[in-house]
């Protein structure tokens, strides 16, 4: 790779950051980055090829960054989720239940045979769209406290499944491989919270901090690195790797300096790269040629709100239920996945990441209703 088409792909990734300026939009960052993605690959302007090997080292290296800042981002240690807790959960069973029927009925309608990833794509909600919508819009109160647990759950429980969804044949394998990671992530977990029972990480921070180490993200790195090379060596998609070391860190606590870091070089480098990489790999000749995966792609949308919307029987209010239907990680990963593994047929991806849109496009619309129930009002002068 040259630096002139890493300057290229650097430009494209601001593409994300414009759209989504104008607040009246509410376009999350990666889409603006998909389009980039897409406009400059082999659909459009045959710029950039996902294949080529740096470019691909890259995109998969920012993979495992936004799959852990995905996990950072689920709030673990928040006392607060442990009343909610048992609300969330019956909430995200329900969509489950309702999942697993409209998923079988989508396979069936569309011929795919893959009933058991589209359960998994249904059944998903993204702690990485709505904490900040959540956060931004300042929403609080009990139904907010609810809905946290419930995208959690939702979250962890779906990146574990995924795997062995995505290739049911060798879900035996996927599991133990799975296993694995997991088992490695809580021993990375057990290390950091004994490590700052003894105060290690406090003297690692400050001594970091005052000689400009950067200690920590150089810890971090390693961690996650190896952790991914862990899911490589066992077959097991990096994202598990990601998403459960963000989890430990999330329990133990991070340090806003470490916090900035991890999002300067996640949300300012590799992740755009990934998302740039996933737009040029999307094959949208494939969705021109077989317009039934259109349907496809609207059919998984639009399901995925209508699961969401279910818990409104459980008192859940509209627009947060409207907002917890959102999705990201999820088909993003199955759409990664698919395409360096060639499990899913061609335009398949795309379809997926069609779907994810519309579940956006719903949040979105929903948010500010969600506002204006649930944000404080505004102190008068």
């Amino acid at each position: 790779m040259s630096f002139a088409l890493l300057a290229l792909i650097c430009a494209a990734g601001i593409i994300g950051p414009l759209l989504a300026f104008p607040r009246r939009w509410g376009l999350p960052v990666v889409v603006g980055e998909l389009l980039a993605g897409v406009a400059l690959g082999p659909m459009v302007l045959d710029r950039l090829d996902a294949a080529e090997p740096t470019f691909a080292l890259l995109a998969t290296i920012g993979f495992a960054l936004v799959m852990f800042v995905a996990g950072s981002h689920v709030p673990v240690g928040d006392p607060r989720l442990r009343q909610a807790l048992p609300v969330g959960l019956l909430r995200a069973v329900t969509v489950v239940a309702a999942s697993v029927p409209m998923a079988l009925l989508i396979a069936r309608l569309f011929d795919t045979g893959h009933a058991i990833l589209y359960a998994v794509l249904l059944s998903s909600s993204s702690a990485a769209l709505l904490l900040p919508i959540i956060t931004e819009s300042r929403l609080e109160g009990t139904p907010v406290l609810q809905l946290l647990p419930q995208v959690a759950l939702a979250d962890a429980a779906c990146i574990v499944a995924l795997p062995l969804a995505i290739d049911p044949a060798r879900a035996g394998t996927a599991a133990l491989g799975a296993l694995a990671v997991v088992a490695c992530a809580v021993g990375v977990y057990a290390a950091l919270r004994a490590a700052g029972r003894r105060g290690w990480l406090k003297t690692v921070h400050h001594r970091s901090q005052r000689r400009k180490f950067a200690l920590e993200l150089r810890i971090n790195l390693a961690v996650l690195f190896g952790l991914a090379a862990i899911a490589q060596t066992t077959r097991v998609s990096i994202m598990l790797a990601g998403f459960g070391f963000g989890l430990a860190v999330a329990a133990v606590g991070q340090p806003r300096r470490l916090a900035r870091q991890l999002f300067g070089v996640a949300e300012g480098f590799f992740g755009p790269v990934f998302f740039v990489w996933l737009g040029s790999s999307l094959d949208l000749h494939a969705l021109a040629d077989r317009p039934a995966l259109i349907g496809l792609g609207a059919a998984l949308g639009i399901a995925a709100v209508l699961t969401h919307l279910l818990p409104r029987l459980l008192g859940q209010p509209f627009s947060l239920a409207a907002l917890s239907g959102a999705q990201l990680g999820v088909p993003v990963a199955a759409a990664a996945l698919g395409t360096q593994s060639h499990l899913l047929a061609a335009g398949e991806p795309a379809a997926l990441i069609l779907g994810a849109l519309i579940t956006i496009g719903v949040a979105t619309v929903a948010a500010p209703r969600a506002a204006k129930a649930f944000a404080p009002a505004p102190r008068q002068p």
